[in-house]
């Protein structure tokens, strides 16, 4: 799809797998393979550790967390929580339960996705066929939650859109935008006052920074939300109003039930991400089925995956929700011949860069500044 930063033709992760001494194998995933190298200096320091104590894991392999907040490279948080979720995978395999009963229960057992929209490359590239394309989702899958990107540089372009959408979909519908960044100020100004009257139910990044957040929220209502997961800036600017985040970045499932304990507290709504390769999919089910906080539908690009690497997979909602796993752990088993097939892809064609130009290889598209 076309999003702020040009094409996105697809993106490639790294899955892990954990093995312990009594045969049991836990599965995690890292959101980028940049982290290889990261992931298998900490698996060999991990050796010989109990992988029920998570937090000796983390000790091993994390600096203090102090310094973590003081540096500009996140890679051993990344990497390690990456890792971490395989741990936890292993701990409900030991004990035979799902992860959600390790996490406190489910308060839910089905759990809410948007469906997703957007300008694709040779699909869907005007607002009628963003239109058709969802109400086509709601026919066959019963769906009611959108969510989308429509900023590739004309402001006029997204607002019709959305105007179609609404006219379309009806007043009950739920519509979630996301511009990652790419509006300045005055312009988000302008296509949010446009946008307003057709009930937006969150706008994702329409800014680059909270103080600009801060600053648009003066002159509209629309929710907003944020990939930055600084909720000591979102408390204090009013704004943003919920983070979406992998837990990977949080540094793992631990330390991302204690983010979103906080953002409980503060009023800082919270859900989860989407774009994986079905390990840390499985992730965000349990955490979302356990925690009471998380009550909006999570982003959802199931639909569009042409596989990942779990047996049955992908997930794909249907009426808006995924059943959450009931096997132990994370309840999801690994596709091996998926994962030699999308391995040996990854051979060949290296990673997916969600940046490149297809009308110019190796470069940067530089969409129209709005």
């Amino acid at each position: 799809m076309w999003w702020t930063g040009g094409l996105y033709p697809g993106t490639s992760k790294l899955i892990i797998e954990v093995e312990t001494d009594s045969g049991i194998v836990g599965l995690g995933e890292a959101p980028s393979t940049s982290l290889r190298g990261e992931v298998l200096a900490m698996g060999e320091r991990l050796i010989g550790l109990d992988p029920i104590d998570i937090s000796a894991c983390e000790e091993r392999c994390v600096p203090p967390w102090q310094i973590v907040q003081n540096t500009d490279d996140s890679a051993a948080v990344k990497a390690f929580g990456s890792i971490e979720l395989a741990l936890w995978d292993i701990r409900g395999k030991a004990w035979n339960v799902p992860l959600f009963q390790l996490l406190g229960g489910a308060v839910r057992r089905d759990i809410p996705f948007t469906e997703y929209f957007g300008f694709r490359l040779d699909r869907e590239m005007t607002p009628e066929a963003v239109v058709d394309y969802c109400l086509r989702m709601r026919s066959e899958n019963g769906s009611t939650y959108f969510e989308g990107k429509l900023c590739i540089g004309d402001p006029g372009l997204e607002v019709e859109t959305v105007r179609q959408l609404r006219e379309a979909l009806g007043p009950r519908a739920m519509i979630r935008l996301d511009a990652n960044m790419r509006y300045s100020l005055s312009t988000a100004r302008r296509i949010l006052s446009q946008l307003e009257p057709y009930n937006i139910r969150n706008y994702e990044d329409p800014v680059a920074t909270f103080e600009e957040l801060r600053d648009l929220r003066r002159h509209c209502a629309i929710p907003f939300s944020t990939h930055v997961p600084d909720i000591r800036r979102a408390v204090s600017y009013g704004v943003p109003d919920f983070i979406v985040v992998n837990f990977a970045v949080l540094g793992g499932i631990a330390r991302a039930i204690r983010f979103i304990g906080a953002c409980e507290a503060m009023g800082v709504g919270f859900w989860c991400y989407s774009g994986d390769a079905g390990i840390a999919t499985a992730a965000y089910l349990h955490v979302s089925a356990a925690m009471p906080w998380i009550i909006e539908p999570s982003q959802s690009l199931m639909r569009w995956q042409v596989a990942d690497v779990i047996e049955n997979g992908p997930f794909r909602p249907t009426n808006n929700v995924v059943a959450v796993p009931e096997g132990p752990g994370l309840g999801v088993t690994l596709d091996r011949k998926s994962l030699e097939r999308l391995h040996h892809d990854f051979v060949q064609n290296g990673p997916f860069d969600h940046f490149y130009d297809p009308q110019l290889p190796g470069r940067y598209r530089r969409l129209p500044l709005a």
